[in-house]
């Protein structure tokens, strides 16, 4: 059978569809009901292969508008809007078809359990909220994994291709990562809950990429990107490895939580050194402090995150700052060299004491030495980043 004798009645069978040409996957697109005159547009545009993958994630026709999915459902028209809104999704407008047979399927299912009693409106906003911030993220990484360099016509077929090759195996994998972070939250849970429910304590970080602002501005966004999952990749792979969790990446900056200060202080020094190793990445300067944190969706709030959101702020390229607390529980461990900070007003927090730390070893005679090896790495940076433009600029690399 032929790809133009597929029909959009089975959602299994499209995804796994694979066109290796143009003129197969624009016949596929009719064959979906794609008017000739958007399939020309987009071919035009070079944005063949994400309008296949726009219509072949949901082959069913938007036929509701939000009237008639209050009537199926049974679900308030207002509270159809609120759920819509939080999973990340504009407002539908009176009358518009937007929901498919799949999209009232699902809010059939919720509006059946608020229902019954088994969930709150409230908690159902929540869910929602979370579910879809971070979903956007995946199904966004996901584009830019399968994305075209401008140019790349050709290859909308082997887009469209590789997009329905990942499709039917892609929510697997999210249901198998669901699950093991179920089982990690169950676990922090518990043991928050074994505490005798004393508010949640750790040691957070945050360590900022130097320089960033300024090369966005000089670099194109080839360039920039790569400079980015570098980035990415060294935080997470340090951060995990050494037994912390990376809350979240702000742009050019990491925000990390760990248990226990002196591992917190372990991945803070890895952080500076790894970056300051990398040809590709500038320095970075880090700020630390302990204390009572409030968890929520899996993101960390209270004064202790404000400090060290503060503490990054005024510390210099390549070093580590820390908190009094800190400095006060490790002092003693004969691993760190500890220099007192002039003592800093921080902006809505007030005056405080803080520690610069750096390995034991590493004592003020070798500070010659250190401004040396920085100022090599900045040219260092300089050539790498100039490589980057140079491969970025190579036909076939």
């Amino acid at each position: 059978m032929s790809d133009a004798d597929e029909t959009p009645t089975d959602q299994v069978r499209v995804v796994s569809i694979a066109p290796t040409d143009i003129e197969s996957l624009k016949t596929l697109l009719e064959a979906y009901g794609v008017g000739r005159r958007e399939i020309e547009q987009a071919e035009r545009d070079n944005t063949l292969g994400y309008l296949a993958v726009e219509h072949f994630v949901f082959p069913d026709p938007a036929v509701y508008d939000l009237e008639s999915v209050a009537d199926v459902t049974g679900m308030p028209a207002v509270q159809i809007v609120q759920l819509w809104r939080s999973l990340g999704f504009p407002d539908p407008v009176g009358g518009e078809r937007i929901f498919t047979e799949t999209d009232v399927e699902m809010l059939t299912n919720v509006a059946d359990l608020m229902r019954e009693g088994r969930l709150e409106p409230d908690l159902a906003l929540q869910m929602s909220r979370v579910i879809g911030s971070s979903l956007a993220r995946v199904a966004a990484a996901m584009i830019d994994a399968l994305g075209l360099d401008e140019g790349d016509e050709p290859l909308a077929g082997d887009f469209a291709g590789a997009a329905s090759q990942l499709m039917p195996t892609f929510p697997k994998i999210l249901d198998y990562v669901w699950r093991r972070h179920l089982q990690v939250a169950a676990r922090r849970e518990a043991a928050r809950e074994a505490s005798d429910g004393e508010r949640d304590t750790k040691a957070v970080g945050f360590a900022d990429l130097v320089g960033f602002t300024a090369l966005s501005q000089q670099v194109d966004e080839h360039i920039l990107a790569s400079v980015v999952d570098r980035f990415e990749s060294i935080a997470y792979d340090t951060v995990v490895s050494l037994g912390g969790r990376v809350v979240k990446m702000i742009g050019d900056e990491v925000m990390f939580v760990v248990d226990d200060d002196r591992s917190a202080l372990e991945i803070a020094l890895t952080l500076s050194e790894a970056y300051s190793d990398d040809d590709q990445l500038s320095e970075v300067r880090v700020g630390l402090a302990s204390g009572p944190v409030l968890e929520r969706e899996a993101d960390y709030y209270g004064p202790t995150v404000n400090l060290a959101s503060r503490i990054v702020a005024i510390a210099f390229p390549g070093t580590v700052v820390v908190s009094d607390d800190i400095h006060a529980g490790l002092e003693a461990d004969p691993s760190f060299s500890w220099r007192s900070l002039k003592q800093r007003r921080l902006k809505d927090i007030g005056r405080v004491s803080l520690w610069s730390v750096r390995r034991a070893g590493d004592d003020d005679g070798r500070r010659s030495a250190r401004e040396r090896d920085r100022r090599r790495k900045a040219e260092r940076w300089e050539r790498g980043i100039e490589r980057l433009a140079e491969s970025e600029e190579s036909p076939g690399s």
